[in-house]
């Protein structure tokens, strides 16, 4: 009996099949009679009633590019990064091996060149077979696999993959719409051209969108270069790429590529001997991993992250937040940045030689500046973006701020206490007053009382000018590094010697107002809210608020450049996948400091170096080229520094706590194996920037500094009183 109601149910399914196939032919008999008979097509009002459905379907496609890979490079065109949310390189047909042409062709539709977009053989056979099997074989050609690609693309773009339809979920009102926009395409597209575009789109693997990264994924190879059995190998896939997947399933994609190969052998677009000799070639796969976003970077990853926040925070990228993400990881930009691969590999083994193991994690860091452009030549710091064992991992970039001037996150860490690389800028507004750079101060005295008159002659920013005396404050025992250094001096003498005494001396002959718009016009700011650095508190005469290693880098090399400030750059230009230009950053230069107020700068700071505080840390620097330095160190010693320059090359160079905010003190630890009762910016930090400089100072061109006015050096003449 059971053998009877198994045939008796094969036979029930079979006529049902029959009869929902009828329905559907009644609806759209366009299939049939469009496609093969149009002469009997106007027989029957079921038939004309179908060829009205289909002739008001939509028939315009938007065949937008391809979600593409986004490339970020250094100014000489190495590759730093790539970002993507599909990984695709599109390339022409060109740029393809002829065998993943035939391959895909061949097993895919072995009529495409034949057909308008719709294969009526290929639907017949399906139908058939479906009828008599019970089983779901499609009829689909390479022009509706491409259409239902751009499709679902177009939807991902969108942000509504949430509506893609599978291949498998279409209903028959789905089927006939992609059949009408497959016919239309074809009088738009050549066959090549469609060829083209749906090579480019193909789903391949998780890791790879479009043959050529399939290609690269698979083999380390180019879609150029595939040979005979990768190409049919690769071409299996794209019907099932988890079942044919050659890493997880290799058993499988070997079946399916000889089956590419049978196809292609039968259709006579290889000969018996090629086919056997690549149905009889092992799979050797060379599998390059997925490597995307800053924490993949080849190199400069935390450069990396600040060029991706400033294009998430740039309204030019797109409207919203949304908008500007999609615009980085789906729209194949090419950002060219300033970075200078050479300068950045100097850079990157500095840091990561001055910490050696570094079991306590303490944070080194090199930024550089090209004096007169502003551009970001280097950013390096001794930690690693991702965990890995035995390093010091952080995902904050060391050297900028934590957020720009209008509140967008830039990952920074907010920047360190400068220090005395702070007092050079006091020193500016000394000479901008019209004072000699040989004057004598008075740097005995140690306090400075509650009622002491500063001069401020903004006081009525911060209301009457008392108020602003009790502003300031009062300084109580002032504190230099050594004890022979409270008594009268030379002022140029007390900057190269860094003594805050000759500091707060300076400062009570100045106006603070005049100090507030020196720091200010060279771009020196707080780390954390980008607020301007208040010196108004007499701490911050000698560093007390962190800024970022960039921007203090950046207000050295306008001294560098004679006095113009030029705005950090690290956008050189930015392409669209078609070519198109998008907006970069420009070159935002100004008069910040009178030129021959920089020359008197530069030429005291040449002599920190020559017999100054950093007198230990650049004699051969000075052999190489002219430079110039201050040195730097905050009270606890939890933060070093040594900033430097020559007219060509501008570096700031950073050693202390990132961990807890300058909060664990410098004092009696180790590194690299050596024990330091206290570290100051000349031991550390100081041949970091040193070995760093005398690497790269030469690749860009360094003149000596001029010097400054004969009437900044000579001493002033005394008054009669005198």
């Amino acid at each position: 009996m059971a053998p009877k109601n198994r045939k008796g149910s094969r036979l029930a399914a079979a006529l049902w099949r029959v009869l929902r196939f009828l329905t559907v032919s009644a609806t759209c008999g366009v299939l049939v009679a469009s496609l093969m008979v149009p002469g009997v097509a106007a027989a029957g009002l079921a038939v004309r009633t179908s060829i009205t459905f289909f002739d008001g379907l939509p028939s315009e496609l938007v065949v937008d590019s391809p979600s593409q890979t986004t490339k970020v490079l250094s100014a000489d065109g190495k590759l730093i990064a790539t970002f993507y949310a599909e990984n695709r390189v599109k390339v022409g047909l060109d740029q393809m091996s002829p065998y993943i042409k035939d391959a895909i062709v061949a097993i895919e539709d072995a009529r495409f060149y034949d057909h308008a977009g719709v294969d009526p053989q290929g639907i017949l056979r399906a139908l058939a077979s479906n009828l008599t099997t019970g089983g779901r074989q499609g009829a689909s050609t390479l022009t509706q696999q491409y259409i239902t690609n751009v499709v679902n693309e177009s939807l991902l773009s969108a942000d509504r993959g949430d509506q893609v339809i599978l291949s498998g979920q279409k209903s028959v009102g789905d089927k006939v719409r992609e059949m009408k926009l497959a016919i239309e395409l074809e009088k738009k597209y050549t066959k090549d051209q469609i060829l083209e575009g749906y090579l480019n789109i193909v789903f391949f693997n998780r890791g790879a969108y479009g043959i050529e990264a399939a290609a690269r994924h698979f083999f380390s190879t180019t879609a150029k270069d595939l040979t005979l059995p990768q190409a049919a190998l690769l071409a299996g896939l794209v019907n099932s790429p988890t079942f044919y997947d050659p890493s997880v399933h290799p058993e499988n994609s070997v079946k399916r590529r000889d089956q590419v190969l049978e196809a292609m052998l039968s259709q006579g677009k290889i000969t018996q001997a090629d086919h056997d000799a690549a149905a009889a070639s092992r799979v050797e796969l060379k599998v390059a991993p997925e490597k995307q976003g800053c924490a993949a970077a080849e190199m400069a990853a935390y450069f990396c992250d600040y060029v991706s926040h400033l294009i998430l925070n740039n309204p030019a990228y797109g409207a919203g937040a949304a908008d500007r993400e999609r615009r980085l990881y789906r729209g194949g930009l090419t950002i060219t940045t300033t970075l200078d691969s050479r300068l950045q590999a100097a850079a990157q083994a500095q840091v990561d030689l001055t910490a050696g193991p570094n079991p306590d994690k303490w944070g080194a860091s090199l930024v550089s500046i090209q004096p007169g452009t502003g551009k970001i030549l280097a950013m390096a710091q001794n930690t690693v973006f991702l965990p890995e064992p035995g390093k010091f991992d952080t995902q904050l970039n060391f050297n900028v701020d934590s957020k720009d001037a209008k509140g967008n996150d830039l990952n920074g860490a907010g920047g360190f206490q400068p220090g005395s690389t702070m007092k050079p800028f006091t020193f500016a507004e000394w000479l901008n007053e019209g004072k000699s750079l040989v004057a004598e101060v008075d740097a005995s005295r140690r306090t400075y009382q509650l009622d002491f008159p500063w001069k401020s002659s903004c006081g009525q920013v911060l209301g009457a000018y008392n108020t602003a005396q009790k502003a300031l404050g009062a300084a109580d025992d002032l504190q230099n590094n050594d004890e022979g250094y409270y008594r009268k001096m030379p002022v140029n003498y007390g900057l190269y010697n860094s003594i805050n005494t000759a500091t707060f001396a300076e400062a009570a002959e100045l106006d603070f107002c005049g100090i507030q718009k020196m720091v200010d016009a060279v771009g020196l700011h707080s780390g954390v809210d980008n607020a301007p650095v208040n010196m108004h508190q007499l701490g911050n005469l000698l560093g007390a608020i962190g800024v970022a290693p960039l921007h203090l880098a950046n207000a050295f090399a306008t001294f560098a450049n004679d006095g113009k400030y030029c705005a950090p750059v690290a956008i050189a230009d930015v392409t669209d996948a078609a070519g198109r230009k998008l907006p970069a950053q420009t070159n935002d230069c100004r008069d910040a400091v009178k030129p021959e107020v920089a020359r008197g700068v530069n030429s005291v700071l040449q002599d920190v170096l020559k017999r100054g505080s950093g007198v230990y840390i650049a004699p051969k620097v000075q052999d190489k080229v002219p430079v110039a330095a201050k040195t730097g160190t905050s009270n606890n010693n939890g933060a070093t520094w040594v900033a430097g320059y020559t007219t060509g090359l501008a570096t700031a160079s950073f050693f202390g706590d990132t961990l807890e905010g300058q909060k664990r003190p410098g004092q009696n630890i180790s590194i690299n194996g050596k024990f330091y009762k206290a570290i100051d910016g000349y031991m550390l930090a100081g041949p970091q920037w040193a070995n760093y400089m005398m690497q790269v100072a030469g690749l860009y061109p360094a003149a000596a500094f001029p010097p400054p006015p004969e009437s900044m050096t000579n001493p002033p003449t005394p008054s009669p009183a005198e």
